[in-house]
């Protein structure tokens, strides 16, 4: 098998033209004609994740964030961006990142997998692209019964495994209108208070934007990582349907750079 087959796998599900214009997914370094002797799947590809794809014989790491987000002009080692680029070439890894495509579909994207976690049902897309239902921004649904506000926060962190929820005032009704973004959703707020939900969950919203739930609606934060921390199951499933017998690996590092007391 090559690097392609995994590819056409994943990008059948999430082309890359799904992609926001910032952003970088794809095969970021290797070759498409390269034969795979292993995947390790992680929501980050930076030096730990490549030295355990190394210590387990993969030579592809298949990761939600792409370690590159803008040009390198050097490759002097100076920060872990050029070091982990650098220790994939030089050991024969490929880096390939399905990110913002993967957040912009709704079947088996990131934020259904969320739902999925939550117990949200009937997910269908928060904000869609003209004329797509099924392509867009975050996703909003239904719990299968209302839950008091508290109750379903403290889901919420138990199930994400959140060392906080950082959330705004609670409007003393109950809630089963869920709106979910993983990382960072701050920008979808008005569509999920146009949308009528109840709580929004996602992840980095600054001090001042808090302000502009204005009572309408819960906020809960529960951290970028934390908000993501499945699509590395989702994207094994993926792939392990097709390949049900193929060398693929969940990472056992914890790439979160945000650390809780």
């Amino acid at each position: 098998m090559k690097i392609k087959d995994i590819t056409n796998v994943l990008e059948a599900l999430a082309p890359l033209n799904l992609q926001e214009s910032y952003d970088n997914a794809g095969l970021i370094v290797g070759d498409l004609n390269t034969e795979i002797t292993g995947i390790l799947f992680s929501l980050d590809a930076i030096e730990s994740v490549v030295d355990e794809a190394i210590s387990k014989g993969c030579n592809m790491v298949v990761s939600h964030h792409p370690i590159v987000f803008r040009g390198l002009k050097q490759f002097n080692g100076k920060n872990y961006v050029e070091r982990t680029v650098m220790s994939a070439i030089r050991n024969g890894v490929a880096l390939y990142a399905i990110h913002t495509n993967l957040d912009n579909v709704l079947y088996r994207g990131v934020n259904g997998k969320i739902a999925d976690k939550l117990g949200v049902l009937n997910p269908q897309i928060l904000a869609p692209k003209s004329g797509m239902d099924h392509i867009g921004a975050g996703v909003i649904g239904t719990l299968a019964a209302p839950m008091e506000e508290m109750a379903f926060l403290t889901h919420v962190k138990n199930t994400m495994h959140a060392g906080c929820v950082r959330h705004t005032a609670l409007r003393n009704s109950k809630v089963q209108k869920i709106a979910i973004c993983g990382g960072s959703g701050s920008f979808l707020l008005p569509e999920a208070i146009k949308a009528g939900a109840d709580v929004f969950v996602t992840a980095d919203f600054k001090y001042h934007e808090f302000f502009d739930a204005e009572g309408r609606i819960i906020i809960a934060d529960i951290g970028h990582y934390e908000s993501e921390q499945f699509t590395i199951e989702l994207l094994f499933e993926i792939i392990s349907e097709k390949y049900p017998n193929f060398a693929l690996h969940l990472t056992h590092q914890n790439t979160n750079p945000v650390n809780y007391i």
